[in-house]
């Protein structure tokens, strides 16, 4: 911790920035270093048998208190969590019985470690079945025109699971996917554009049939993209005025593959609108305002959104929190203004992915929004003492006293605290319905 001094214990008071230097595991505090804001956490430090503690006079509120001549003899470490310190005092059956707020304590730290566990535990899980998704659409794109009839049946049942285990769940987690996601990143914008489409179908209480219609619609919205060279497809620099208007046809060449297919009517104007834009400045039909289609607009925003965060130029790509603040602040009159405050409800003001500062200093990544309450999600917290494998997992509807103080690019962050939290390339974002306890939420 910077610009620290050293205090004995005290010197300790409430406004005090302390930094405990144990390791995480060895107190009962969601950090190891915060701003004490109670008597009570001065009586659980002084119990973890520290002679000192560094603290940091610019982030405190107070000074610490003067040197006592004579000072107290601290309580005796508690046991387990002071065997760093004084493993010869680790079992004392009288500290057990006279400490029960260091023993709640104690016990939260506990239940948080275990949450933590079954957090990793399901973001492995949606991850597995996220890359089992994009897996299935390759398989289904692959054999498209091969074998029509089969493969539509499959898409289609494939976006009936996903909608029904959006639209029943209770609450709805949106998770930012791992770098280690199995190759299938051709598939990824598909998959992003149908997730948080289908996202917001759910907060805006679309039927289910109706859902199931944009999921298809989502899902092949760049079908006819087929038809278009490879060398404009995959071209970084500016197109010319030709290659733009090439580019431009793959929604007409989506139709017509749609047609081709038998795809529903309305999943088919999904397809030809999907870059029509609300103030009329979209293509091919410059179609203004509710001129498109409700779900056409939904996807619009869906595929807008992931175009800025994942463009094919990574060095152009923007952050989820500035992609978002670029669509409200700038880009507002390009899209229907009900549906973007929908989409920013959803993801939040710091969408999953976004590397973020702390109320307190700690520096950490949004891993999980619920949908339900965006402005409270779930970070990756880098702290240089924890393997990155067993990295804190800090929920901020159950940190009450945190808030999110700003976002941060990547790049203005130390490069140990960048390879720490891994922010992604490419932003991929699976969701989580399951229920506690249970393997559901995954398709």
């Amino acid at each position: 911790m910077a610009d620290n001094s050293t205090i004995t214990m005290d010197q300790l008071r409430v406004g005090l920035y302390v930094d405990l230097e144990l390791s995480w595991f060895e107190h009962p505090f969601a950090f190891s270093h915060f701003k004490i804001k109670s008597e009570d956490q001065i009586k659980i430090i002084r119990s973890l048998g520290l002679k000192t503690v560094r603290y940091n006079p610019a982030l405190s509120d107070s000074v610490p208190a003067q040197k006592n001549a004579a000072p107290e003899t601290a309580p005796k470490p508690v046991p387990e969590m002071a065997s760093k310190a004084a493993p010869e005092m680790s079992q004392e059956p009288e500290v057990v019985e006279t400490n029960p707020d260091i023993l709640e304590a104690i016990a939260a730290k506990r239940v948080m470690m275990e949450r933590n566990k079954a957090q990793r535990e399901a973001a492995a899980r949606i991850e597995n079945a996220f890359v089992n998704t994009a897996k299935a659409i390759r398989d289904i794109e692959k054999d498209l025109f091969v074998r029509p009839a089969e493969t539509v049946r499959q898409a289609t049942e494939l976006i009936t699971q996903i909608a029904e285990s959006i639209l029943c769940a209770p609450e709805l987690a949106i998770h930012v996917m791992g770098d280690k996601t199995g190759g299938e990143e051709l598939y990824f914008h598909s998959l992003n554009v149908t997730t948080l489409s289908m996202m917001m179908a759910r907060e805006i209480r679309l039927p289910q049939e109706v859902v199931g219609v944009l999921g298809m619609g989502a899902l092949f919205h760049d079908i006819g993209c087929k038809d278009i060279p490879k060398r404009i497809l995959m071209k970084t620099e500016p197109l010319t005025q030709a290659e733009r208007h090439l580019f431009e046809m793959h929604c007409q060449y989506g139709v017509e593959a749609g047609q081709r297919l038998k795809f529903a009517p309305a999943v088919l104007a999904i397809i030809g609108e999907h870059h029509e834009l609300f103030d009329g400045s979209g293509y091919p039909e410059k179609l203004k305002g509710e001129s498109v289609g409700l779900l056409s607009r939904i996807v619009v925003i869906a595929n807008h959104y992931d175009e800025l965060c994942n463009p094919l130029n990574v060095a152009e790509a923007l952050t989820p929190n500035e992609a978002l603040s670029l669509m409200f602040a700038k880009l507002r009159s390009k899209f229907d203004p009900k549906l973007l405050q929908v989409f920013i409800r959803c993801l939040g003001v710091y969408p999953p992915g976004t590397i973020v500062q702390l109320s307190n200093g700690v520096i950490g990544m949004v891993a999980t929004v619920n949908t339900t309450k965006p402005m409270k999600p779930v970070l990756v917290i880098y702290d240089a003492n924890i393997p990155k494998a067993e990295a804190i997992l800090v929920d901020l509807e159950r940190e009450t006293d945190l808030i999110i103080a700003k976002a941060i690019r990547p790049a203005q962050v130390p490069r140990e605290v960048y390879n720490y939290l891994s922010p992604r390339k490419r932003v991929s974002y699976y969701f989580d319905a399951g229920q506690p306890g249970q393997e559901g939420g995954a398709v």
